[in-house]
């Protein structure tokens, strides 16, 4: 197949994109700026333009693309950028596959368990309902901005993606040099679940996104068994053979991050991959331990 990729640069992009040609697959990269060629495509979200006529014979499209949610505290202006990339980006790339000639069969656009907000213990699957969140708003109208694409015909799946472990960025990425110092902790309760999923099982619910006809809208992403941030820090502090005595309580995290702390490291969100399960599909790291020895290589 011919896929189309926006944000291939990124964290899940630069997995996916070698996982998706070794499978022979030929992909396509929608960039914002950077040399031309066949496979190629430009387009600019803010300015509502994009080389539709390049997206012709496209068979499927894996929209990855947004400002950065975890890099630097959130002023008015972030969080602006944060909803009005998701919005405008997603709404642009759907109104044009809409109305192509030929439109591809599937188009994955990315969310985020943001979705469900600060839940507690409660088991969150994919017909839960919103949080109420400034993420959670995002989360809403990032999908909703997809409904031309889905009025049209294109199968529309929303990976709504945990925490993603890699050592190449993302929490993993950011905290690890703090927990081989021996100086990391739980956070705030640490009673909050956390969700999490390796960046191999992110490429490879992508890649099941693409293939199964049966998958369609809101797809959770995430491991089978969600651990609180107490468990969390516990089994990571194990794997590298550190001690995890350094507590980061609630207040001092809002001052550290604002309101980041609260979005992301305080919220509560059980979340099970209720549809991907019933696809059969066979996670490589089903937990948290086994993920933590891959990425480490422990």
């Amino acid at each position: 197949m011919d896929v189309l990729v926006s944000g291939s640069t990124g964290l899940i992009g630069t997995a996916l994109v070698p996982a998706l040609e070794e499978e022979g697959h030929r992909v396509v990269r929608l960039v914002r700026s950077g040399g031309g060629g066949q496979d190629v495509v430009r387009w600019d979200p803010s300015a509502g333009t994009i080389e539709a006529e390049r997206l012709e014979g496209i068979d499927a499209v894996v929209h990855l693309a947004g400002e950065s949610i975890a890099e630097g505290r959130w002023t008015p202006q972030k969080k602006a950028r944060i909803m009005d990339s998701r919005k405008q980006g997603t709404g642009l790339l759907a109104r044009t596959l809409a109305g192509l000639g030929t439109p591809p069969r599937v188009m994955v656009s990315t969310s985020a368990i943001g979705y469900y907000g600060d839940r507690g213990n409660e088991l969150l699957r994919e017909t839960s309902g919103p949080g109420d969140l400034f993420l959670s708003r995002v989360c809403v109208e990032w999908e909703r901005a997809a409904d031309p694409g889905r009025e049209a015909g294109i199968r529309v799946v929303h990976p709504r993606i945990g925490i993603v472990l890699s050592t190449k960025g993302g929490a993993l990425g950011q905290t690890l040099p703090i927990f081989k110092l021996g100086l990391g902790g739980k956070i705030g309760s640490g009673r909050q679940y956390w969700s999490w999923v390796s960046i191999d099982d992110v490429v490879g619910a992508m890649i099941r996104a693409i293939e199964t006809d049966s998958l369609e809208g809101p797809v959770n992403v995430v491991a089978p068994d969600a651990p609180t941030n107490a468990e969390y820090t516990k089994v990571l502090g194990g794997v590298v053979n550190r001690p995890t005595i350094f507590p980061l309580p609630a207040p001092a995290a809002r001052l550290m991050l604002g309101e980041v702390a609260d979005e992301l490291l305080l919220p509560s969100a059980r979340v099970e991959p209720a549809k991907l399960k019933e696809t059969g599909y066979q996670f490589r790291h089903p937990e948290l331990e086994g993920a933590f020895r891959h990425l480490l290589k422990g």
